[in-house]
């Protein structure tokens, strides 16, 4: 069994036939699905389809794009968000310079605020960074000074570098079908090297099909696909990885039961 560890199943080019791409999805021997948040107005359907559906899980968070709509969120109200059974994931949450949408001082706020409701709550940080290795790492290393939290980076792209510093706070790390990318050649060589206990796969679907999907509106299926490409790419057997990354998300967040 597989887990797509990240989708975003309210999105357009999924949400419209739900039943179907996790029909799909369950076919290819993918058994849990992590819903991720954006904003807050996302946050009622993201956990009301995880309660409608057993092998969904739910995130609340907000997008580092989004930061710039949530001036007025508070901590109470990003706590008060994780109380559900079927939350067990804060994010996604970070900083992207890449694109710039919000301020990057609103990226930091929010940022610290989803770092101290994980440390309080147990529940995973789900972090996303873009073009801010820099202030990224910085806000992790001070804050894990003020008291130690389990988090992960989704969709990892960044450096080796970057990388390994995040490995040493004891993160883990989650590939998506950018791996399979012809020009993923300095992320297939960090790929190779990840532990085998920090490994996590995902979609980041409806975005990022891998190959042999480039073009599609990307499922959770195609985590079949992505997970394919690291076996090999890491000389294991499918079922190994599939095993190992299947177990890494259920130890990573523990409030999720297995099916």
């Amino acid at each position: 069994m597989l887990v797509d560890s990240h989708c975003h199943l309210e999105y357009e080019g999924l949400v419209e036939s739900q039943d179907d791409v996790l029909d799909r999805a369950r076919a290819r021997g993918v058994g849990a699905f992590l819903n991720i948040s954006t904003k807050q107005s996302e946050w009622a359907q993201v956990v009301g389809t995880a309660n409608r559906r057993d092998t969904v899980w739910a995130s609340v968070g907000i997008h580092p794009h989004n930061a710039d709509d949530h001036p007025e969120l508070t901590r109470a109200e990003l706590l008060e968000a994780t109380r559900n059974a079927r939350v067990i994931g804060i994010g996604e949450t970070g900083l992207d310079y890449y694109y710039d949408h919000s301020d990057r001082e609103a990226q930091k706020r929010l940022f610290r605020m989803h770092i101290s409701v994980s440390r309080e709550t147990g529940l995973p940080l789900i972090i996303h960074t873009r073009d801010a290795e820099e202030d990224t790492l910085a806000i992790l290393r001070e804050e894990m000074g003020q008291g130690t939290f389990a988090a992960l980076i989704h969709c990892f792209t960044a450096s080796a570098e970057f990388g390994e510093h995040v490995l040493e706070l004891g993160l883990s790390i989650s590939l998506s079908g950018i791996v399979t990318f012809k020009n993923a050649k300095d992320l297939q060589a960090f790929a190779k090297t990840l532990p085998q206990d920090r490994l996590l796969v995902e979609t980041d679907s409806p975005f990022l099909a891998p190959v042999p999907h480039r073009g599609k509106t990307c499922e959770p299926a195609f985590v079949g696909d992505t997970a394919a490409f690291l076996a090999e790419l890491r000389n294991e057997e499918p079922d190994d990885l599939a095993r190992y990354t299947t177990d890494n998300f259920y130890r990573l967040f523990s409030k999720a039961q297995r099916p």
